[in-house]
């Protein structure tokens, strides 16, 4: 599927082939697709009548339903829970690079303010003659 042509402005999440391509396409019989998306494994876009519609990401969804089944015997409640822990990953990989993105923005600004509050000591500098003294006050720890 690598190399399947998109419509214009389509990618793998594009919702393009009804259900009998989709079926052929994954391996899968029609009415195993629609027991699939009854179950929740699987959830294809709708057309305004109703009409399933699967992307590519939904059949490489449905390839791998159908392995897990038939080459790892797993039950379908235990693919649904796998499917589920997948997304969330998935979903925490990307909120990790959210927040890492905006965690070394903020480390940048903080170096930029600090590196501005020391270029601004070096305008108040003022040159002192040797003869001056300069007296340091400790308060007395109670």
């Amino acid at each position: 599927m690598a190399g399947f042509p998109f419509p214009p402005g389509a990618d793998e999440d594009t919702p393009v082939f009804v259900i009998s391509v989709a079926a052929e396409l994954s391996g899968l019989h029609a009415q195993t697709l629609r027991g699939y998306d009854r179950m929740g494994l699987v959830s294809p876009g709708r057309t305004s009548g109703g009409g399933r519609r699967y992307s590519m990401r939904d059949i490489a969804l449905l390839r791998e339903v159908q392995r897990l089944s038939q080459e790892q015997g797993v039950n379908l409640a235990g693919i649904k829970r796998i499917i589920e822990l997948e997304n969330e990953v998935d979903a925490l990989r990307g909120r990790l690079a959210e927040l890492t993105e905006e965690l070394a923005a903020v480390h940048a600004a903080a170096e930029q303010a600090a590196a501005a509050i020391h270029r601004s000591y070096r305008n108040e500098l003022v040159p002192v003659s040797r003869q001056t003294a300069l007296v340091v006050w400790k308060p007395r720890k109670k």
